[in-house]
């Protein structure tokens, strides 16, 4: 369950504030897919940084997972993101270097946790015939399959994906969101943040959000 409660988020520009986030009530249960839509500048991504805990909120409360991470502290925070938070971004962020099993395999070997489940999250994702394959030997679309498979190596309650679809053609868009529903069916509670609204409407819920607000 994600639940928050009077979110604001206020930047400064020199002395000017500008805010991001208007005061957000909002409850996800878990083993919802939701989507996050708005115009640019909606506040949206900043939303999704409060959830995924990648920013802290100027006020308000916010629980996940049944722990009210506004009282955390930073350490406690970055092992809630590693053992709780999955995240899929629109740059798939791959290590060049490594082959898809191992850039799965990281998050892993990071918490000292076997890592012998990466092979079955690639088998998972449609990729186990390219596990051995260097992010630039795969596709767009392959590459952002193991952006997902490596962001459900720890398990996470939740997983978080900004804009994932915004580098891909069409075909590809569209097999990332069918696996996002697939995983979706296994109980995985997904947040996406997207701008095309033929995506978002796959989603069980859309979350409307205009100038840091959620239109009702």
């Amino acid at each position: 369950m994600i639940e928050l409660e009077g979110v604001k988020k206020i930047y400064y520009m020199g002395k000017i504030e500008v805010p991001a986030l208007r005061g957000i009530d909002l409850r996800i249960d878990s083993g919802e897919f939701v989507a996050l839509m708005g115009a640019s500048g909606s506040g949206k991504s900043t939303l999704l940084n409060m959830i995924g805990l990648l920013d802290t909120p100027t006020s308000g409360r916010i629980v996940l997972d049944d722990v009210d991470v506004s009282s955390l502290n930073e350490n406690e925070r970055a092992d809630f993101r590693l053992r709780k938070l999955g995240f899929v971004f629109q740059f798939f962020s791959l290590l060049m270097e490594l082959s898809a099993l191992e850039n799965v395999a990281l998050p892993m070997i990071m918490d000292n946790r076997s890592h012998e489940r990466a092979a079955s999250l690639l088998e998972l994702v449609g990729l186990g015939d390219r596990m051995n394959h260097t992010p630039n030997e795969l596709s767009g679309g392959q590459q952002q399959r193991v952006a997902i498979a490596r962001a459900l190596a720890n398990e996470p309650a939740i997983l978080l994906a900004d804009e994932p679809t915004a580098n891909l053609d069409t075909e590809s868009s569209h097999q990332i969101v069918d696996l996002f529903r697939e995983l979706n069916g296994r109980g995985q509670t997904i947040i996406m943040v997207t701008h095309e609204p033929e995506l978002g409407e796959r989603a069980d819920r859309i979350i409307r959000l205009k100038d840091g607000r959620v239109m009702m």
